[in-house]
């Protein structure tokens, strides 16, 4: 299973992405590694790294999502 990855920079969190768009964003990417989850709690590592891949790509879309919603707050 190949996975597209990618993660909003803080740089360019602007680019026109609702904070919705992104959270849907995470959801897909999460939706998308369900499989390789179950193959890593059956012992394959390599489907374990690729989980362990999206969930950073997670975690920098989710510290995007909260610069982004901080600043539309700001500028509100």
């Amino acid at each position: 299973m190949l996975v597209l990855v990618t993660a909003i920079s803080p740089e360019n969190s602007d680019s026109g992405m609702t904070v919705k768009d992104m959270i849907q964003e995470m959801i897909n990417e999460l939706t998308e590694i369900l499989d390789d989850a179950g193959k890593h709690d059956s012992g394959n590592g390599a489907a374990g790294t690729r989980v362990r891949k999206v969930m950073q790509s997670c975690k920098n879309l989710a510290q995007d999502i909260r610069i982004k919603v901080q600043e539309d707050k700001n500028a509100r």
